[in-house]
């Protein structure tokens, strides 16, 4: 099965043009590309956030604090 439209390789390969699966859908794919990759950095932002909450409840408590900022 060829999905290039090739049926033999003893062709001169400059006059073919693109010889891969899905030529012309290079655009959409990009499109797909950066909205899949900006829409992770939403994500991360949103995961991030929750888990700093989470460790801020954790953590920050007074004597915790009062620890940190005592120089002795």
């Amino acid at each position: 099965m060829s999905t290039t439209g090739i049926d033999t390789w003893a062709i001169n390969l400059k006059d073919v043009g693109a010889i891969y699966p899905f030529q012309g859908s290079e655009g959409l794919l990009v499109i797909i590309g950066v909205i899949s990759w900006i829409a992770w950095h939403f994500w991360q932002l949103r995961f991030e956030k929750e888990t700093f909450e989470q460790e801020v409840k954790k953590f920050a408590t007074h004597e915790n604090l009062k620890k940190i900022n005592d120089p002795g």
